[in-house]
């Protein structure tokens, strides 16, 4: 595809695109998800990696829509607040559960924008931090005596499954797994309350 095609149909589309990204949201989402994609870029002509923002409105009827995306070559505190913001100046008034992994300045910013929100960290992300630390013939197995924690019904019962796992043979291999989750426990035990 030759570069007058590319920068034609680019043409084309912008507006559309830069229509969609101003667009009006809803007044309330019960639950939003905000997360990275990692994709790759040209950038400077070579193709770099970068990481694609996304936050993902679930709607009263159950229905998802993308609410926004955006690349940024850092992520923090400053970057969330600015996607937080954008988001309220679009139209969102208020969320339920804002579900994301708990990165460098996330939960601050949801909170100083709806403060009536609860922050909700993402399960795949805690079993991938955990496993950070697991030596891979033995992920599958500690993913598994994990199921126990995050499947409980009630957090006393996922308390006592990360205690069980903590004092079993592979929670005594892998202590760092256990610390993961217990330096998460404020923001992975929300859902566990319904």
């Amino acid at each position: 595809v030759s570069p007058e095609t590319i920068s034609a149909t680019t043409d084309a589309v912008l507006d559309e695109v830069l229509t969609w990204q101003n667009r009006q949201l809803d007044e309330f989402y019960p639950v939003i998800f905000l997360d990275a994609i990692r994709i790759k870029v040209r950038d400077g002509g070579r193709v770099v990696g970068k990481s694609a923002y996304m936050a993902i409105g679930v709607n009263m009827d159950g229905v998802k829509h993308v609410l926004g995306l955006w690349i940024a070559r850092e992520e923090g505190a400053s970057f969330w607040a600015s996607v937080c913001a954008q988001l309220a100046n679009r139209g969102v008034k208020d969320v339920f559960i804002v579900c994301c992994d708990g990165l460098k300045g996330l939960p601050q910013a949801v909170e100083a924008t709806w403060p009536d929100s609860m922050v909700q960290t993402c399960i795949v992300h805690l079993i991938r931090a955990a496993n950070r630390w697991v030596n891979y013939q033995d992920r599958k197995a500690v993913s598994a005596a994990l199921r126990a924690v995050y499947t409980a019904p009630s957090e006393e019962a996922a308390r006592c499954a990360l205690e069980e796992f903590a004092v079993s043979d592979l929670g005594l291999k892998y202590p760092q797994s256990v610390k993961v989750w217990r330096d998460a426990w404020e923001r992975f035990t929300p859902f566990l309350g319904f």
